[in-house]
């Protein structure tokens, strides 16, 4: 399908992508603002921002919004990262130009009424109890807090109880209002639509914001030397992240980093699952993953085990990356991984939802979006000496650091075992 990219009159960058014979379409509007940008005493306030804009207009409340979105049977939703804020919409492709309509206006006329300020802040606040009672979540921000230790990347996305508690309604408009403005945003839409039509509304729906407010610069991030962090919690089972720094979206080695990734620890067929899981029984949940940023990035194991399982578990992680370095990855596993990677990017294409993200990625990443077409081509050329190559890289940056959250009486041998195994040589 032809993808139509324009730099609109209001500053905003819009991808469209028509799809014929399909009875839906998506929207998402991308702004280039999440925790990153947050200072210290902001911090948390990308994501209030988030909450706020579903709160009510001028023109609509509230009940408004969702009344109108149920009664097109469409979905929408927002969610917030640490460079980026997204506002989405699903719908018939009748609809589009309503559901846009309805997101433009959240985005540029939300009220931010000071009794909607503060029963927000409340739900917030919940959302960080229900976190904080999820170890197994809160596990990767312990680990992220950890590896950029006072910057902003270490952050929690959510924020922290004081902050919320200190910031003012007045505070939070105004970083609405200095970053969503048309020119830190990407429209990206998909599905059954008319790209030039498409265009004209973006263009009327963002136009009269007037000139783009300075933006704040983000300092580069810097990882913290490794380390082991520990947090005391009564539970069952010890949660681990095991992970050291990565690499940034821009890098070529993104293909490899994804067949690695796959292959190691990456679904059920994995060397991970396999051995820790399947053969040893040493957890239920254990997985590999990555992070990219456009600075920087973060490779990890994410595990859960019972205290009496820790030893085994460690011993066996250290064996599989040592198997790595050692003999590396074989052709045939890596024709496997390509065709695991070829069947996800072509089935994603099916869905609507899928392919506006893709459009947007692309456009916030790399100002352009790739074919399809060649992004098959670019992991079919990683070869097994290519992605051995990167595993060395990757494993030789740093040692290893360690995360764990779980009962107080299980920390000091968990660190003692942590240290014999990856920290001596």
């Amino acid at each position: 399908m032809l993808v139509h990219v324009w730099q609109l009159e209001n500053g905003a960058k819009l991808v469209a992508e028509p799809i014929a014979g399909l009875h839906s379409a998506a929207v998402g509007v991308y702004i280039r603002v999440g925790s990153r940008h947050e200072d210290e005493i902001m911090a948390g306030s990308s994501h209030f921002v988030e909450h706020m804009l579903f709160k009510g207009t001028h023109r609509l409340s509230a009940r408004d919004i969702a009344e109108r979105f149920e009664a097109m049977g469409g979905q929408l939703n927002a969610f917030t990262s640490r460079e980026h804020t997204c506002v989405y919409a699903r719908v018939l492709d009748e609809d589009i130009d309503a559901a846009t309509e309805i997101i433009f206006d959240m985005l540029f006329n939300s009220c931010f009424a000071e009794r909607d300020f503060a029963t927000e802040r409340e739900v917030v606040l919940e959302e960080i109890s229900m976190y904080e009672d999820t170890p197994d979540d809160l596990i990767h921000d312990v680990f992220a807090s950890a590896m950029w230790q006072g910057q902003p990347m270490g952050i929690p996305i959510l924020g922290t109880r004081d902050n919320l508690e200190a910031m003012s309604r007045d505070m939070l408009f105004a970083y609405y209002r200095q970053h969503y403005h048309p020119s830190q945003m990407v429209i990206a839409v998909a599905g059954n639509v008319e790209p030039e039509r498409i265009r004209e509304r973006m263009e009327r729906l963002g136009e009269g914001r007037g000139a783009a407010p300075q933006q704040t610069e983000i300092a580069a991030a810097q990882a913290a030397e490794p380390f082991i962090r520990t947090v005391e919690k009564d539970t069952e089972q010890v949660q681990l992240c095991i992970g050291l720094p990565g690499i940034c979206w821009h890098d070529t080695e993104r293909y490899a980093q994804n067949l690695f990734n796959s292959i190691f620890g990456g679904g059920m067929s994995s060397r991970l699952f396999q051995r820790l899981r399947e053969e040893m029984g040493l957890a239920y949940s254990v997985h590999s993953y990555t992070n990219m940023y456009s600075d920087t990035g973060m490779f990890g194991v994410y595990a859960g085990t019972g205290p009496g399982k820790l030893t085994a578990l460690l011993e066996a992680l250290k064996d599989e990356l040592s198997l790595l370095e050692q003999n590396g990855i074989g052709a045939e596993e890596l024709a496997r991984a390509k065709k695991l990677m070829k069947t996800s990017v072509y089935l994603g294409l099916e869905s609507v939802m899928n392919r506006m993200t893709r459009l947007a990625r692309g456009i916030l990443m790399y100002d352009e979006v790739t074919p399809v077409e060649e992004v098959i081509a670019r992991y079919e050329a990683v070869t097994p000496e290519r992605l051995q190559q990167y595993i060395h890289r990757l494993l030789g940056l740093q040692p290893l650091s360690l995360a764990a959250i779980g009962p107080a009486e299980v920390m000091p041998g968990l660190i003692d075992e942590f240290g014999r195994l990856y920290r001596e040589d």
